[in-house]
């Protein structure tokens, strides 16, 4: 993870970043409800199972480059069979893949797991006879 992301946007930046996870986590959630309770078995219930995972690490902020990439990759694919209104999957997939380039922000699980530690060395003593 950290060879994707140099850093972890924190400030205004990383608000924002949270800010997108947690709205298109949350669409996707929804939408993978609907999804399951209206589905029958097989593709579209694996599908709705796929995106009930996917919103759950976005909302977290885990594994953000895979989860927006399933997440954008389901919404084209959903947009490309289904009828219906697009410009939701349309938004939702642009977003998650713009997720997925970005990073997760400061504050995810990715930056606690995988973002740059700081580690403080301790002062060096002066010993007799070294200057």
């Amino acid at each position: 993870m950290r060879r994707l992301y140099s850093t972890f946007a924190g400030g205004w930046p990383g608000t924002g970043l949270l800010l997108l996870r947690l709205v298109s986590g949350s669409v996707v959630l929804v939408a993978a409800r609907s999804g399951l309770t209206s589905a029958a078995p097989g593709h579209a219930a694996l599908m709705a199972v796929v995106l009930t995972v996917a919103g759950f690490l976005l909302i977290a902020g885990l594994w953000t480059p895979i989860a927006g990439t399933v997440v954008a990759l389901l919404e084209i694919w959903q947009l490309l069979t289904r009828g219906g209104d697009p410009f939701v999957a349309v938004l939702v997939g642009t977003v998650a893949g713009a997720l997925a380039m970005l990073g997760p922000g400061l504050w995810s699980v990715d930056a606690r797991l995988f973002g740059w530690r700081r580690v403080e060395a301790p002062p060096l003593r002066s010993h007799p006879g070294i200057n």
